[in-house]
């Protein structure tokens, strides 16, 4: 059985969910909320090379839709109780819960990116190639 650490793939995802850098551990992935640094701190990787779009944000509301908003739907209370206490009382910890998870969600997909070796300029000859 494999652990995290013979994989390289868990392994790099694993530290970018910490936010730190897929190659080394060490260094910050984020340098603002999420804003991907260009480089590592720690070892000088360059990190702006993956191609993180918009699949974290999708990861993301799947995930917190799955975990909150559909088992909140089984509880009476929410059909039951006044729209203008209920609205504000799962919207504000949705958000809340959705801007947590989130960087830690990219920093996973920038792992998996890396572990993969999968780079911004490859995406880009793909497409072109398709295009043709």
């Amino acid at each position: 059985m494999r652990t995290a650490d013979s994989s390289p793939i868990l392994t790099a995802m694993a530290r970018g969910l910490k936010g730190r850098c897929p190659a080394c551990g060490e260094g910050a992935i984020f340098y603002r909320y999420l804003k991907v640094s260009h480089d590592c701190p720690a070892c000088g990787h360059d990190l702006d090379q993956y191609p993180s779009d918009d699949g974290p944000a999708y990861f993301t509301i799947l995930l917190v839709g799955h975990v909150v908003v559909a088992p909140l739907l089984l509880f009476p209370f929410i059909w039951k109780a006044p729209v203008m206490f209920v609205v504000p009382g799962v919207l504000i910890p949705l958000a809340g819960l959705t801007m947590l998870v989130l960087p830690r969600v990219k920093g996973a997909v920038i792992g998996l990116l890396y572990a993969l070796k999968v780079k911004r300029e490859d995406a880009v000859a793909h497409t072109a190639n398709r295009l043709e």
